[in-house]
């Protein structure tokens, strides 16, 4: 059975950690900084059958913007819709309901965001960035 919950203590943060800390746009990411981006943020873990196999979470001011992050379902269970099971609860999540702008960044997924509404920016030339 597939459950979408938003109850932070369910969340398996060594599990987290672990496929966050070797993938592209995370690598490195420490234990104490995954819980503290937890602490941060709206979070959904996936589970079947109890076990977490994938994570996602908004951060927001919940009424102008919201940001979605670290998007993942491990490799093993991939190809099965849970993304999209995920993303479609994140996107239905009462408490986000009045949000106005969404935005995210995708190396690969663009084909799965788009199922939801999300299109390349409208006016890139806007945005601006700093990285440290």
């Amino acid at each position: 059975m597939i459950q979408v919950s938003t109850d932070k203590k369910k969340l398996d943060i060594p599990f987290i950690q672990n496929f966050l800390k070797d993938i592209y746009w995370a690598a490195g990411r420490t234990i104490e900084e995954v819980q503290k981006t937890i602490d941060s943020s709206v979070c959904f873990g996936i589970y079947l059958d109890e076990q977490q196999i994938g994570f996602a979470r908004v951060i927001t001011d919940y009424v102008v913007f919201a940001y979605v992050m670290d998007v993942f379902i491990t490799e093993q269970h991939r190809g099965k819709g849970y993304s999209s099971i995920l993303v479609s609860a994140m996107m239905e999540e009462p408490i986000l309901q009045n949000i106005k702008i969404w935005r995210l960044a995708t190396k690969d997924a663009h084909f799965l965001y788009e199922k939801f509404g999300f299109k390349a920016l409208a006016h890139p030339e806007r945005m601006m960035e700093k990285i440290v």
